[in-house]
C-alpha cells in the first residue's frame, strides 16, 4: 500500500509533492528532527512487506527508512524498489478491476444497471479498491491509460462532486514530478468537463487552473501539453477573464520571449476576442468592435517593440504574422476605428508600417554578422514576403515592386543561400 487512505477512502491526502530519489540519499533526508515518518503517520510498506501476500492491510503499517521518505506533506521512494512496487500495484490493479468489472456484468445481467446499486457495500468496496490501486499505480506510471479509465468509469457511475474535486489532488500530485504527463492533463480536462455538467459558475476553477499551469510552466520549460490545456480552459472563460488572462501573461511572455507557448495562449485568447458571435447563455454580450480593433493594435505595438529589444527571435516573428493576418482580415479594408488611441487602420497605412519594420531589421545589421542579426533579417524578409500573399492581387504586386526596389535581394540570396528557393518562389 503505497498511499494510506482518509476516512473518505476516495481522498488522496498528506501528499503534495513525489520525488523518486537515490538510496543514498536518504541518511541526508533523515538528519534531523521530524524528518522521517513517525508511528502515527507511516504511509508506507517495504518492499519486502508489499511482496508478501501474507502481509495483513492495516490503517497503519511497518515502513522500511531505506524505502520512503515523508515530511512536511513530501513524499520520497527508493528507485531501487520501484519495479517491485509497480509489479505489486499493478497486480494489485489488475485484481481489483477484474473484480469491479465483473460485479458490473453481473448487474446488467440481472437488468439492475442503475445508479442506486452503486450504493451497496459491496459495490463501494470494489469501487474504493480500484480507486486506491489505480492511485498507486499512476503514481509509479503515471501514463498508464488503462488506470485513468478505470478511475473515470468509477467516478462516472457515482456521479458525486466531491469526487470529481478530489481527482485535481491526484492528477496535481502526478504533475508535480511530471509535469508533462499527457494523462494527467487529458484527465484535468475530463475532470473540468464533468465538473462543468454539475456547476455552472468555473471562474474560480478556471483561475485556479489558469495558475497551476503558470507555476508549472515556471520550473518545465517549453511544456506544450500545459499550455495546451491553459488553450483549451479559455472556452470556459468569461469575457473579463478573458482580458485579465491576456494582461497577466503580457508579463510572463516578455521574460520569456522564446517561448512559443505563451504566445500560442493569446493568440488563442486574441480568436476568442474576435468572435463577435451572438449573445451567450446567461446574457453575456460578445466584444464590441472598437474593442477588437484596440486589442490587436496594441499587441501589434508591443510585438514590435520586443522584436526590436530581442533580435531574432522566432516566436515573435510567428506571433506577428498572426496579429498581422488578423488585422488583414477584420481591419485593414474597414473604415477608420473612433478609438483616440489609433491613428489608422487602412492596408497602405499598415503595409507601409511593416515595410519601415523590415528595413529597421535589415539596417540593425553590424559588421561581424552576429547569428541574432542574421536571423533578424532573415526573419523580417520572410515575414514580408508572407504578407504579400495575405493581400488583394493589386496590392501584392505595388508591394512586392517597393520590396524589390528597397531590397538587393542578390545579395540576400549570397548570405542567405537556404532560403533561395523559397524566396525565389514568393516573389512574382
Amino acid at each position: 500500500m503505497l498511499v494510506r487512505l482518509s476516512p473518505n477512502p476516495y481522498t488522496l491526502l498528506y501528499f503534495d509533492e513525489v520525488g523518486f530519489v537515490h538510496p543514498d540519499q536518504f541518511p541526508a533526508l533523515n538528519e534531523g528532527p521530524s524528518s522521517s515518518l513517525s508511528p502515527v503517520c507511516i504511509l508506507g510498506q517495504s518492499a519486502a512487506d508489499i511482496l508478501n501476500k501474507d502481509t495483513v492491510e492495516l490503517h497503519v503499517v511497518q515502513y522500511d527508512e531505506k524505502v520512503f521518505w515523508n515530511k512536511d506533506h513530501k513524499l520520497a521512494i527508493s528507485i531501487l524498489v520501484l519495479p517491485q512496487l509497480y509489479n505489486a500495484a499493478l497486480n494489485a490493479y489488475m485484481d481489483a478491476n477484474r473484480r469491479y468489472k465483473q460485479s458490473i456484468r453481473s448487474q446488467i445481467n440481472k437488468g439492475s444497471f442503475d445508479d442506486a446499486n452503486c450504493g451497496c457495500d459491496f459495490d463501494q468496496f470494489l469501487e474504493s479498491e480500484v480507486l486506491k490501486h489505480t492511485r498507486a499505480l499512476l503514481i509509479l506510471s503515471y501514463d498508464f491509460k488503462s488506470a485513468w479509465n478505470s478511475r473515470k468509469l468509477v467516478l462516472s457511475r457515482k456521479q458525486e462532486l466531491s469526487l470529481f474535486v478530489d481527482e485535481f489532488q491526484l492528477s496535481a500530485l502526478i504533475l508535480s514530478y511530471a509535469p508533462k504527463s499527457e494523462g494527467a492533463w487529458s484527465h484535468r480536462q475530463w475532470t473540468v468537463k464533468m465538473i462543468a455538467e454539475k456547476v455552472h459558475d468555473l471562474q474560480e476553477l478556471v483561475k485556479k487552473e489558469s495558475e497551476l499551469v503558470k507555476n508549472i510552466a515556471e520550473k518545465s520549460k517549453m511544456n506544450y501539453r500545459a499550455w495546451n490545456h491553459r488553450c483549451w480552459l479559455v472556452l470556459y472563460m468569461t469575457e473579463s477573464q478573458v482580458l485579465d488572462e491576456l494582461n497577466m501573461s503580457r508579463k510572463w511572455a516578455e521574460l520569456h520571449v522564446a517561448d512559443n507557448c505563451c504566445f500560442h495562449y493569446r493568440r488563442r485568447l486574441m480568436l476568442r476576442i474576435l468572435s463577435n458571435g451572438d449573445v451567450k447563455e446567461g446574457g453575456e454580450k460578445p466584444f464590441n468592435y472598437n474593442s477588437n480593433v484596440y486589442a490587436v493594435w496594441k499587441e501589434l505595438q508591443w510585438n514590435k517593440l520586443l522584436i526590436q529589444r530581442y533580435i531574432g527571435r522566432e516566436a515573435l516573428w510567428i506571433h506577428r504574422r498572426f496579429l498581422s493576418q488578423c488585422w488583414i482580415k477584420h481591419f485593414a479594408n474597414n473604415q477608420k476605428s473612433s478609438s483616440p488611441h489609433i491613428e489608422a487602420t487602412g492596408l497602405d497605412d499598415f503595409l507601409g508600417e511593416e515595410f519601415e519594420l523590415m528595413n529597421a531589421c535589415l539596417n540593425t545589421q553590424t559588421d561581424d554578422e552576429l547569428d541574432d542579426y542574421q536571423s533578424q533579417a532573415k526573419h523580417a524578409v520572410s515575414y514580408i514576403l508572407w504578407i504579400s500573399k495575405q493581400i488583394p492581387s493589386c496590392s501584392e504586386v505595388k508591394l512586392q515592386e517597393r520590396l524589390k526596389e528597397a531590397v538587393n535581394f542578390e545579395d540576400l540570396f549570397m548570405k542567405y543561400p537556404e532560403r533561395l528557393m523559397l524566396w525565389k518562389k514568393v516573389l512574382v
